[in-house]
């Protein structure tokens, strides 16, 4: 019996070499594994392709509904943005991945796992800082940082396939590089890899239209949540992942959620992508919305602090370890009274307020107001302000001491 290896399997033309490669430069059994994040049609075909490229077997392994409620919810309900503006699509898989390839690795007694990260990205780092965490003994093989892997191009990859008795229509035209689940659609490459060029929307979007194309009416949309968790959208009941499913549809309609960014990597270098994200952007907004009603000062400032850092945990793939897990459980104890309604307007990349109630509101009318309510006296603010600004007037107080006895 020949060691097993499980290779994380996506279909694609870097995944479909690396079999025979393995075969080749480790005579292992290679066990492809596909992990369905919701990347739709991609994963057509798969079986057929992965046999005829001699794998002994492939799993498919759904985690849509993990991936939401595991992995998606807990950074939605930190606010977890990294750099200000990438909604951690891809950051937030890896984990979920990593764990099915280590599930798969014990079912079939495998010694190894294999990735098609390049040794230029972050997902090598995801992908191998989780099976460590998971499983410390398995070997990681990572073709892109292995001497002997010398295809540098789609065309020797191509060429190789065949001389290895696969011959599968891979095409060699350049297209962007894509990385696709429920969450988010990523782009790099092409005109992208120079910031001093506009990205060409009309070739790159595939989630949705650019604002410029969206609709010219606004559409109110209606969204309840409980604890911190989408309940329902215009008041139909759903699972997060139909949610998600939900404000993609709306969102993409009205241009919402497209990010142009230069990121700065982990591995050090800085990248240049555009990212669909309709009904994430959605989500956290809606999100926010409601929280910006029941959550009180204090706990919103150390809370931004720690969605701040839980982003840079997620982008680091350091998600198995004991700060995530405390962070996280901060967190959800922040949610416990984010519960509520949330109405607004999608219109041409923009998400308009329309409406937020919820039973645990902070909001009080009455001390709002410019009016003299029954629990607030404009005199009080005097002396708040006297003592507020005691350290100011005293260091004041001070230089002008100090610069009287310079004279």
């Amino acid at each position: 019996m020949k060691e097993k290896v499980i290779l994380a399997y996506s279909g694609g033309l870097d995944t479909t070499a690396i079999i025979p490669w393995l075969k080749e430069n480790y005579d292992y059994d290679v066990v492809c594994c596909c992990i369905n994040c919701g990347q739709g049609e991609e994963l057509d075909g798969l079986e057929e392709r992965a046999k005829l490229s001699g794998a002994s077997k492939l799993y498919i392994e759904d985690i849509i509904d993990e991936f939401c409620e595991d992995y998606i919810m807990p950074c939605v309900q930190a606010g977890a943005v990294y750099e200000h503006k990438y909604l951690l699509g891809t950051s937030m898989a890896r984990p979920g991945i990593a764990k099915k390839l280590v599930e798969v690795a014990r079912k079939e007694g495998a010694v190894a796992i294999c990735h098609g990260a390049t040794g230029k990205g972050n997902d090598q780092i995801r992908f191998e800082l989780g099976i460590k965490a998971l499983a410390p003994d398995l070997k990681v093989i990572a073709p892109w940082r292995n001497d002997k892997w010398n295809m540098d191009s789609r065309e020797a990859e191509i060429e190789y396939c065949r001389a290895h008795g696969i011959d599968l229509p891979f095409s060699t035209d350049s297209s962007y590089s894509r990385d696709r689940n429920l969450w988010h659609i990523s782009h790099e490459g092409l005109e992208l890899e120079d910031p001093a060029n506009e990205p060409n929307y009309d070739h790159l979007l595939v989630l949705g239209v650019s604002p410029e194309k969206a609709p010219d009416k606004a559409e109110y949309v209606t969204m309840t949540f409980e604890k911190g968790v989408p309940t329902s959208v215009n008041g139909e009941k759903m699972k997060v992942s139909d949610i998600i499913r939900k404000l993609n549809e709306l969102g993409g309609r009205h241009g919402i959620g497209i990010v142009d960014i230069v990121e700065n990597r982990v591995v050090g270098m800085k990248s240049r992508g555009v990212y669909e994200t309709p009904g994430g952007t959605i989500l956290m907004e809606a999100h926010d919305q409601l929280e910006e009603l029941v959550l009180d000062r204090a706990t919103m400032e150390v809370k931004k602090d720690m969605g701040n850092k839980l982003a840079q945990i997620v982008y680091e793939g350091k998600w198995f370890t004991p700060l995530r897990e405390a962070i996280q459980a901060f967190v959800t104890s922040t949610q416990e009274y984010v519960t509520g309604e949330v109405k607004f307007k999608l219109y041409k990349g923009s998400i308009i307020k329309a409406g937020t109630t919820s039973p645990y509101s902070l909001y009080n009318e009455s001390l709002a107001s410019f009016t003299t309510g029954d629990l607030y006296d404009h005199h009080d603010a005097e002396g708040f302000i006297t003592l507020f600004g005691l350290p100011l007037k005293v260091r004041a107080m001070k230089m002008q001491e100090l610069e009287k006895n310079n004279k």
